[in-house]
C-alpha cells in the first residue's frame, strides 16, 4: 500500500518550468547559476520547478549531482514554488533512491519516466514499476510519458488504473499526440493532473481538459506562459491562441531542431539570465550559426511581448 502523501497546491492552469543545469565552463554544475535562474522565473510568475528532467540534463548527473541540484531548486524557491524533481531511472530500486534523495532535501514531488533502454513487454510491466515505487514513495508522484526517450508510451488505460494509486497525482505528456492527452484527462478524475509537456501543443491541451504545462520554455518566457494560463482560464482562446503563435511556436520549432537543453541554455543566454551555454555530452553546444538562428527567433518573440 502506498504511503499518504500531500496534494500539491497548483492553479487550475499551471506552467511550471522544465529547468535547465546551468554549468561552468568545466561541466562542473555552477549552482549560484541555477539559484538565479530560479529566482528569475519565480519572479515573473512562474507556478513550479521541475529540475532534473529532460531539459536538465539529468541524465549526465550523476546521484550526487541530481540530489545537489534539487537541493540548489529547493532552496531557491523558498517555499514560494512546488518543486518537483525528476527521479527517472531503470530500476525501481534506483526510482525509489532518487525519490528519497529528493524528498531528502525538500522536494515537493517527484516525476518519473517509466524505464528506458528497455521498453515494457506488458503494459503490466509499467504498472508494475510504478506501483512498486509509489508503495515506498514519501513524495506525490507525477508519471511522465515521454516514448522518444523510453522506447515506448504509457497507455491510457494503464495511466487510468495508475491514477486511482493515491501517490499518483498527475502526468506529464510528452507524447505529442492530442488524441493520448485527450484520452489521460476522459480516463482520469479530476484531481488528476494532466500536465502537457509538448510547448507547441499547450492551448490545445487545455482545450481538451488539461491542467497546465510542464515545460522547457516556461523558463525562458515565464510571464508569457502565465499570461497563456490567464487567458486559458478567461476562456479567451484568441488570446491565448496569438500567444502561443507568436512567442511560443517559433522558439519551439528551435529547440526541436537543435535540441531542448542546447537551445534552450541559449535563449536564456540572449534574455540575460545565463552567461554561458554549455552542455555535457552526448549534447553539444550550438555552433555560431544556430545560436544566431536561436538568438533570431528570441528576439522576436520577445518583441512580441513588448
Amino acid at each position: 500500500m502506498s504511503r499518504e502523501t500531500t496534494q500539491i497546491d497548483l492553479p487550475p492552469t499551471a506552467s511550471l518550468s522544465a529547468m535547465v543545469t546551468p554549468f561552468k565552463a568545466d561541466e562542473s554544475v555552477d549552482h549560484d547559476a541555477l539559484s538565479h535562474v530560479a529566482d528569475w522565473t519565480i519572479d515573473r510568475g512562474i507556478d513550479g520547478l521541475v529540475p532534473c528532467g529532460t531539459t536538465g540534463e539529468f541524465a549526465s548527473l550523476t546521484r550526487e549531482e541530481r540530489r545537489s541540484v534539487i537541493e540548489t531548486t529547493v532552496e531557491a524557491a523558498d517555499g514560494r514554488v512546488p518543486v518537483i524533481a525528476g527521479a527517472a531511472a531503470t530500476t525501481v530500486q534506483g526510482a525509489c533512491e532518487f525519490v528519497d534523495d529528493a524528498a531528502a532535501v525538500g522536494a515537493d514531488g517527484a516525476l518519473i519516466t517509466p524505464p528506458y533502454y528497455h521498453a515494457a513487454n506488458d503494459p503490466a510491466g509499467n504498472r508494475m514499476f510504478y506501483d512498486r515505487v509509489a508503495a515506498d514513495s514519501a513524495l506525490p508522484i507525477y508519471l511522465y510519458n515521454i516514448p522518444s526517450c523510453t522506447s515506448g508510451p504509457l497507455t491510457p488505460e494503464t495511466v487510468e488504473t495508475l491514477a486511482s494509486n493515491e501517490a499518483v497525482h498527475g502526468i506529464k505528456d510528452t507524447s505529442g499526440d492530442f488524441s493520448t492527452v485527450e484520452r489521460f484527462v476522459a480516463r482520469t478524475p479530476d484531481s488528476f493532473r494532466v500536465l502537457q509537456g509538448y510547448d507547441d501543443h499547450f492551448v490545445g491541451a487545455q482545450t481538451m481538459g488539461a491542467n497546465g504545462g510542464i515545460n522547457a520554455l516556461a523558463g525562458v518566457f515565464p510571464g508569457a506562459f502565465g499570461s497563456l494560463c490567464e487567458a486559458m482560464d478567461d476562456g479567451d482562446i484568441v488570446r491565448a491562441r496569438g500567444i502561443q503563435q507568436q512567442v511560443l511556436s517559433p522558439v519551439f520549432d528551435a529547440a526541436l531542431e537543435y535540441g531542448f537543453a542546447p537551445a534552450t541554455k541559449v535563449a536564456l543566454c540572449e534574455r540575460s539570465v545565463l552567461d554561458r551555454a554549455t552542455v555535457r555530452p552526448p549534447l553539444v553546444e550550438l555552433d555560431e550559426s544556430e545560436r544566431a538562428a536561436v538568438a533570431e527567433v528570441v528576439q522576436t518573440a520577445v518583441s512580441s511581448l513588448d
